[in-house]
Parts: structure tokens; sequence; C-alpha cells
């Protein structure tokens, strides 16, 4: 990647990243108590939002197109990086199930520990990389993010897959 530019981190780029994560996040855990039962009785609000992160995934192709980013990167280039995307995943997938089994939970908790220890998406990304870098080229900054995210979902989904197939009972009293 080519050095563009500065990342400015100020006190407007904090307030402007909690502006766009974190309160929305309170907003919505603060909601709960009011909204969880609407929100459960009508599955089809999962659309939504499936819906954002389909989003957010087209903007930031669409910024990665508009900026050339696949002519200026190589093929041995994207190959390096996503298998170094690949490798920090498997640690991370790793190190939160070892921990999470050494700290005594459980295998469904160890699971959920595991699943969201791992979760830095493009969705929370996104938006960090528009105020860090505000009025720069993103396009190609994004592009570790976009394979990291989709080695994620492929992980995870085969993780998932062999977790539902494995029985219960062949973990009990397994801490390791």
């Amino acid at each position: 990647m080519r050095n563009t530019g500065r990342v400015e981190f100020t006190t407007s780029t904090i307030v402007d990243i909690m502006l766009q994560l974190f309160l929305p996040f309170v907003a919505g855990q603060l909601s709960r108590r009011w909204t969880a039962g609407f929100v459960t009785s009508h599955p089809q609000l999962k659309l939504v939002d499936r819906g954002s992160i389909v989003l957010v995934v087209y903007s930031a192709f669409s910024a990665g197109m508009r900026e050339g980013m696949w002519t200026q990167t190589s093929w041995t280039s994207l190959l390096v990086v996503l298998a170094v995307c690949v490798v920090i995943l498997a640690i991370m997938l790793t190190l939160t199930w070892w921990t999470a089994r050494r700290l005594g939970f459980n295998r469904p908790d160890a699971i959920a520990i595991q699943f969201c220890g791992t979760k830095k998406s493009l969705a929370s990304g996104l938006p960090m990389a528009g105020v860090l870098f505000a009025g720069q080229p993103i396009g190609l900054l994004m592009l570790p993010l976009v394979l990291f995210h989709q080695a994620q979902l492929m992980a995870c989904s085969a993780l998932a897959g062999r977790y539902a197939r494995q029985s219960p009972e062949a973990e009990v009293g397994d801490h390791g």
C-alpha cells in the first residue's frame, strides 16, 4: 500500500467514532427492554441487519473499485494479504477458544466467546477508516479488512457447522 497521508487522531476523531459506532450500540442496548419483544416477534427485521451489512460491504468494494484497487494490487500482494488475514484469524480463533476453556467456561460459552472474540468487521472498520483517514482514498486501505471479513465468514460458518454436528456429550468434563 502507498502512504497517502497522515492519520489525524484528535478529540474530534474520538467523538466521531463514538457517534458512529458506540452511541448506536448503547442506544440499542438501552432500548432492548422495550424493543426486544417486538424484534423477536418480527423475524423479517433480520433483513434490515443483513441489508446494512450488504450495504457496508458494497460501499467498501465500490470505494475500492473507484480508486482502482484491483489495478494497484498484484495477485501476489493479494495472496500475501489474504494469507496474513487467515493466519491472524486462525490465531485469534485458537486463542479465544483456549482462553475461554482455561478460564473454566463451558463449551457453549466458549463457542460464543470464540465467535464474538474474533469479530472485527467491515461494519465497524469502514466507519472508523472514514473518520481516521478523512479525505483520503480508503479503498486500498479497506482491502485487508474486506479479505479478513470474507475469511471470517467462511471460517466461522465451517466452525458453526462442525460444532452443530458434534455431540455435546463428547465434551462433558473436557476443559481443553
